[in-house]
């Protein structure tokens, strides 16, 4: 599955990168409403106002423009809306500010608990949200598994693979990656894995594809804006596996967009309309503003 240090080698003409959670695989709802929004609540003791944790993280994480995110931003994200609502704010619920944390993301290109433990050192902040991610991964491996991909994706990738050299580009710890891709059998189909240890998917784009390949051979596939500004980043294509009609989404990609793309059909007005399509999807603004 390629070099860990996240260097390609190209093999093949075109190159393909692909999200995972919730894009591949249907554990978006699963990890983030049976066990990251669970955890948090337990965590930092917000019992008292449960009801709007789980909104505000279900909005972040899930249901709007910030689906996708990397944990620890999401955090961030999450806390501040819940400390601007006036619901909250009746229950005198104590919600953190995370300063600490906001300054190690601002300086941090790869967000995940490697980096955040180098960087706890002593620092009670950080050392305490570094216990919530590893209680988070603890919820995770012992919740999620025996969740399938999604139909069509297994068809999709060993098409792709024919002609392309795949990798996976997630925000998800690597460890984790390796397991369900390798249980599910899809691990076959991709040179390299890169996970949140590797850095942001915009750099495991750049230092997997670099500039090896020309930009009109370059796809992203992804379920959220953070997948399409990688894509751009690297000049790539993207093709949105929208949120909700997931299964078609791989349908579309396995009888008409990867024909497309191998023939040089993809980029332009075809592609705007699919990344206009995951815009509308996902809303910028929650319900209860």
């Amino acid at each position: 599955m390629g070099n860990p240090a996240g260097i390609l080698r190209k093999g093949k003409d075109f190159f393909v990168a692909i999200d995972s959670d919730g894009c591949v695989f249907d554990t978006m709802e699963i990890k983030h409403k049976e066990c990251f929004c669970p955890v948090t609540i337990r965590h930092y003791n917000l019992q008292a106002a449960s009801k709007y944790v789980r909104q505000a993280w279900e909005f972040v994480n899930l249901y709007s423009r910030q689906r996708g995110t990397n944990r620890f931003p999401a955090l961030v994200a999450v806390m501040d809306l819940l400390r601007a609502r006036p619901e909250v704010q009746q229950r005198a619920v104590q919600i953190p500010v995370l300063k600490t944390l906001r300054s190690w993301i601002a300086r941090e290109s790869k967000l995940g608990n490697p980096a955040l433990r180098q960087a706890a050192n002593s620092q009670a902040e950080l050392e305490d949200v570094l216990q919530w991610s590893e209680a988070v991964n603890a919820s995770v491996n012992s919740m999620v598994y025996g969740v399938p991909p999604f139909p069509y994706v297994d068809a999709s990738l060993r098409k792709a693979a024919a002609q392309a050299d795949l990798i996976v580009a997630s925000s998800t710890p690597s460890e984790a990656l390796r397991r369900e891709w390798t249980e599910h059998g899809l691990a076959r189909y991709v040179r390299m894995i890169a996970g949140q240890e590797t850095g942001s998917k915009v750099q495991q784009l750049a230092r997997a594809a670099g500039q090896q390949y020309p930009p009109n051979r370059m796809l992203m596939i992804g379920d959220a804006l953070g997948d399409l500004n990688a894509a751009r980043s690297a000049g790539a294509s993207f093709y949105p596996i929208l949120p909700g009609q997931e299964e078609l989404s791989w349908e579309r990609f396995f009888t008409e967009v990867l024909d497309r793309f191998f023939a040089g059909r993809y980029h332009g007005a075809y592609e705007k309309e699919r990344v206009a399509e995951l815009y509308a999807a996902l809303p910028e603004n929650p319900p209860w503003t």
